[in-house]
């Protein structure tokens, strides 16, 4: 029985590097019938240059935390796209692997086309599992559960809400403990799910999952003089977690010890 297990998980190892061979291959055509869809750089001339993926630099920031870290784990909460304003895209092209987790219905089809090696998820999280409305812009980066929040967008902005839909929730526990490899340890957590925020690190299990690093957006924290008043940076800090940068829209915090 063992040695038909290990023969199975042989079959599905090798069938799984030979479907990734075959999706370079069809790349490799594509670019070669279609140049004109893809852009080409001189090495020499843009040797220097860096990469940015994430919406306000995030990725870059993480990036000299994990110097010379070649493979690494991470989990994205509100994953939102596998490239656009992503803070995991870089690192997937370092050759790290993680779980991406979206709310938004069909989301995960791009994400298995772009990042195959990923665990994709198409999965709202909150504190508790419950039905929430789901509220869809005709910009996906503003999806959101939070009405109050949709409602100041709609008259702030000139985009609109497309759709509403009714969603079960789980907790980020519930998610990890069932998809977590096992002894995964995390070495970065990144939250963003426009107004919910809080409630998806409240819903994790902090005895069981203490990533290294955690990105989160704290949308309310408008200046790091007030980083007491923020439920985020408190409920962090009481976990052993201290605030070490914050961008445009995200605070980033490491494990003190």
């Amino acid at each position: 029985m063992q040695m038909k297990v290990s023969f199975n998980y042989k079959i599905c190892s090798c069938m799984k590097k030979i479907n990734n061979l075959v999706r370079r291959v069809n790349k490799g055509i594509k670019i070669l019938t279609s140049p004109q869809n893809y852009y080409f750089y001189s090495k020499n001339l843009y040797s220097h240059h860096r990469l940015s993926f994430s919406q306000d630099g995030e990725d870059l920031v993480i990036a000299e935390l994990f110097q010379g870290k070649a493979e690494g784990f991470y989990v994205d909460v509100g994953a939102h796209h596998p490239q656009r304003f992503s803070n995991t895209y870089y690192f997937y092209l370092k050759g790290w692997k993680g779980i991406n987790i979206d709310a938004m219905p069909n989301s995960m089809k791009i994400f298995e086309v772009l990042r195959p090696n990923d665990i994709n998820l198409e999965i709202p999280i909150s504190e508790k599992s419950e039905v929430l409305t789901y509220y869809e812009f005709d910009e996906p980066a503003l999806n959101s559960f939070s009405l109050p929040l949709s409602q100041e967008r709609i008259t702030k902005t000139n985009y609109k809400i497309i759709a509403e839909t009714q969603l079960k929730t789980q907790t980020l526990a519930e998610v990890l403990d069932k998809y977590l490899p096992a002894e995964q340890t995390i070495d970065f957590l990144s939250i963003d799910v426009e107004g919910l925020d809080y409630q998806v690190i409240n819903s994790n299990n902090w005895d069981k999952y203490k990533p290294k690093v955690i990105l989160v957006e704290d949308l309310e924290l408008s200046s790091l003089k007030n980083t007491n008043t923020s439920k985020i940076c408190l409920f962090l800090e009481e976990r052993g977690y201290i605030l070490l940068a914050k961008t445009m829209r995200t605070l980033i915090f490491s494990l003190e010890n």
